[in-house]
């Protein structure tokens, strides 16, 4: 997003305050006036004369401004990665990248319930099958679980197929039975679809997300919150990893012994059979 202000009356100082926000814009809308301050060793008393300066009344003003203005820009897969791509040079990417991951881990862990983990694992364990559905950027989830809780013992399955093939699957789960929703950003028609049919079979529904606030988050029995970052941004997923590795360690605890001899059994045919099937 290119900043459309005048720069002909500004101060040096205002100067090299204009020209961090620009660089680093994204940034700037979750820093406070000391932290940009400490950044450009200047002193708050400058970055707050900067504003109206612009043309804004204070900082606060100035981020609602960026905020709607990026809210009115199309946000589509092509604008997100631009977003990313032009915070900065390729030798500074990797590091702003990881202050972006930090930040979505802060906030995963800020909003994680023990309550609702606990929750969690006593349902995927009690369950008698496990169904995950994660369509889209999301596969990479549900391949990590599907891999993970099957050495378990768990029964656990994907729902790959989407539109009315769905209810080839549907079919076929029944009370007792636990299905794992990926839902980011929005429930999809498929999703919305499985929490209905799950109310009226009365199987259990699990809702991994990264809204604190929807419409859906309240439709399911369990629901827990990675963030992947704002809406125009670049949508990580380190931090739902986080969370589901977070999940597989918690259901690994509970009943420990059946898990790690579970785990004893695959090294011992991998040793048995290496030869015939080498990794």
């Amino acid at each position: 997003m290119k900043l459309d202000w005048n720069t002909d009356t500004l101060s040096p100082a205002q100067y090299k305050i204009a020209d961090y926000i620009q660089k680093n814009l994204h940034t700037v809308l979750f820093s406070t006036e000391q932290e940009i301050g400490d950044a450009l060793g200047l002193s708050i008393a400058s970055v707050s004369r900067f504003w109206r300066s612009v043309g804004f009344k204070n900082i606060k003003d100035f981020k609602a401004h960026v905020r709607e203005q990026l809210e009115v820009t199309p946000v589509t897969p092509a604008g997100k990665m631009k977003s990313i791509m032009d915070k900065g040079d390729a030798d500074a990417l990797p590091g702003q990248l990881l202050d972006v991951s930090i930040r979505n881990l802060e906030e995963t862990v800020q909003h994680y319930s023990p309550e609702a983990i606990e929750t969690s694992v006593s349902a995927l364990l009690s369950a008698n099958t496990v169904y995950l559905y994660g369509p889209g950027p999301s596969a990479g989830l549900v391949e990590l679980m599907h891999y993970r809780l099957r050495r378990f013992g768990l029964s656990i399955r994907r729902l790959d197929r989407g539109g009315s093939e769905l209810f080839e699957d549907l079919l076929h789960i029944y009370k007792g039975d636990l299905v794992v929703i990926f839902g980011f950003v929005r429930l999809l028609p498929e999703a919305k679809v499985i929490v209905q049919h799950a109310k009226e079979q009365g199987y259990r529904t699990l809702l991994i997300t990264d809204r604190l606030i929807s419409d859906f988050s309240d439709q399911t029995d369990t629901t827990l919150f990675a963030s992947r970052g704002e809406t125009w941004e670049f949508h990580s997923m380190i931090a739902p990893t986080f969370l589901i590795e977070n999940l597989i360690i918690a259901v690994g605890k509970r009943n420990q012994e059946v898990h790690l001899h579970k785990l004893d059994e695959l090294n011992k045919l991998r040793k048995k059979y290496g030869s015939e099937l080498p990794r």
